[in-house]
């Protein structure tokens, strides 16, 4: 790492990548990628397990996305396979699609409640609605429609909210629990999104393509304090907020997950990609890649989610806690990456402290390329 670089990028995830890619290849700078993993990626990182199944050592990663800018983006870096996930939750004996909809009533209530509370439903939002279940809530006077807010909430937003957080939702922001939707209708896809797809060769060999660039170095098992300032003139930092500034203001909190990654005989998997355990056991779901990757074959790869506290050095954070406290230290901490700008931005999950899908990391790396670093390369150069 000798040589002098225009940029350093620190993390090679969705957020740091695709910066890299575009000055690159759009700008003609030169950058030098660096992540403290093994491996390119971040958390969309897929590899091969012993028993050769493609996995996501970091939990299911699936592709979707309303943006045509970003589909045909991407799409220069891999060919796609059309996945509509689906999910089951464990409720009250049964198996419900999520989110909750039309036949998740039918499953789980008596058939004349069941035809009540669908023909509430279509009356009060139309056949095809997604209300959220403070839309429900708010339907003033409507008993069955109340109620039936007051059961999603309960048997399925409640206690696995409680597991993924490690605190109630009352402690959370409350737009987390107004994202919970209805559908009403019968469709049992888990995103609504107009792509909805998966990397055909994996999202490894997808970065590898993205970052397969002459101006493009990628240094990994390497932290920012390995590299000298002398290396590179002007820096965008993808890892943790609070970190970078030496947690000054306080501890940012994050919710890790442990991974149990598990090889099962096919006829043991399970007939959707993920089901949800929301009121039994100590871990939220469980995953069969067969679904997302398309392999199929005698046995089959799973992996359950355990979310654990989140310990600096110990574990990965995963999931930036939204509250009204961290919302307050997030933005003290903006504010002082805000005054670097004309050397270093910060961009992505953990340095933007929200939580992103992966359309959006992209979306933000785009933007980010565009509107200010663009500008401050011509900038430098007039």
């Amino acid at each position: 790492m000798s040589r002098r670089y225009d940029w350093l990028i620190v993390g090679a995830g969705f957020t740091g990548a695709v910066v890299a890619e575009q000055l690159a290849r759009n700008l003609d700078q030169r950058v030098l990628v660096i992540d403290r993993r093994d491996h390119v990626g971040g958390n969309a990182h897929d590899r091969r397990d012993e028993a050769g199944h493609l996995i996501h050592p970091h939990g299911p990663h699936v592709f979707h996305t309303n943006s045509a800018r970003i589909f045909a983006y991407l799409s220069q870096f891999t060919e796609w396979r059309p996945y509509f996930h689906r999910v089951r939750a464990h409720v009250d004996g049964q198996f419900a699609p999520l989110p909750f909809n039309l036949a998740s009533i039918g499953l789980l209530f008596p058939r004349a409640m069941a035809e009540r509370l669908t023909e509430r439903l279509i009356a009060t939002f139309g056949f095809g609605a997604r209300p959220t279940i403070d839309d429900l809530r708010r339907s003033a006077g409507d008993a069955d429609v109340a109620f039936l807010a007051d059961y999603v909430f309960e048997r399925v937003f409640l206690n696995y909210t409680t597991k993924h957080w490690g605190v109630a939702p009352d402690a959370l922001d409350p737009a987390v629990t107004a994202r919970v939707p209805v559908i009403v209708s019968r469709d049992d896809r888990y995103f609504a999104d107009r792509y909805q797809a998966m990397p055909r060769d994996g999202y490894a060999a997808l970065f590898q393509r993205l970052l397969d660039h002459p101006n493009i170095h990628v240094s990994l098992n390497t932290d920012l304090g390995q590299v000298p300032q002398r290396q590179f003139d002007r820096m965008v930092y993808c890892g943790a907020l609070d970190e970078y500034f030496g947690r000054s203001a306080g501890t940012l909190p994050y919710r890790s997950v442990r991974f149990e990654h598990r090889v099962e005989d096919a006829e043991q998997g399970q007939p959707v990609g993920t089901i949800n355990y929301p009121n039994e056991f100590d871990f939220t779901r469980v995953t069969d890649f067969r679904h997302l990757t398309g392999e199929r074959g005698a046995t089959t790869a799973t992996v359950t989610e355990y979310p654990i506290p989140y310990e600096a050095g110990i574990n990965e954070p995963y999931y930036p806690i939204p509250s009204p406290t961290t919302r307050a230290l997030a933005a003290q901490y903006r504010a002082m990456a805000a005054s670097l700008q004309g050397k270093t931005w910060f961009a992505g999950r953990l340095a933007d402290y929200r939580y992103y899908n992966m359309d959006q990391a992209v979306g933000r790396a785009l933007s980010l390329v565009e509107k200010s670093l663009a500008p401050a390369i011509l900038k430098a150069a007039a």
